[in-house]
């Protein structure tokens, strides 16, 4: 039986924050070196995780028009985006209309176990809140951190507060500017 990892990656601010608080992230926004760094990185997701929020920001890659694509980058990344498989977690939406794609309505721990044991491919958490759950339920296996050269003060932040990480690092770039940092997830609070 073979398990496939489930990751975890966020674009932060220095001070460890994903949006400002305020909800901004425009300072996040990844130049197309990071970008395509980002790419290599997801070619091998077949499963992207989302609460409805990330979802929510997210389903912009669903659209066909790569008209609205800034690069060949970003159109490689919609076609990264749209061939993998969607399960989004909200007790408040009623549909999603975004290809490959079901709704669920809240997260369960040992559907996302199962998820891992029959997948072909990794599995991407996306969004703080839910990989926060994930953290907690110790189902996080991987954590990729890019870290943006500003300091916000505030927001949302991109690992939960109350669940104690063991990592340890796998790989290190900087790339523009911004520092990559990839662990392998030792242990979290399971």
């Amino acid at each position: 039986m073979s398990l496939q990892r489930l990751r975890y990656s966020a674009i932060t601010s220095l001070d460890g924050y994903v949006a400002d608080s305020t909800g901004r992230f425009d300072w996040a926004r990844p130049t197309e070196e990071l970008h395509r760094l980002v790419n290599d990185s997801e070619r091998e997701v077949g499963t992207y995780l989302y609460g409805r929020r990330m979802f929510e920001v997210m389903r912009y890659w669903d659209a066909a028009d790569e008209s609205a694509d800034r690069s060949s980058t970003s159109a490689e990344y919609r076609r990264i985006w749209q061939s993998a498989d969607k399960v989004v977690y909200s007790a408040t939406l009623t549909e999603v209309s975004t290809r490959r794609t079901r709704l669920v309505p809240r997260f369960d721990a040992e559907e996302v176990r199962r998820l891992k044991e029959e997948s072909q491919a990794d599995l991407s958490v996306g969004g703080p809140t839910l990989a926060a759950e994930a953290f907690r339920a110790g189902l996080v296996d991987e954590l990729t951190l890019y870290l943006t050269p500003v300091n916000v003060g505030g927001g949302t932040a991109a690992l939960p507060a109350d669940v104690p990480l063991e990592l340890h690092l796998l790989e290190q770039r900087t790339v523009g500017g911004v520092a990559m940092l990839r662990y392998a997830v030792r242990s979290s609070a399971a």
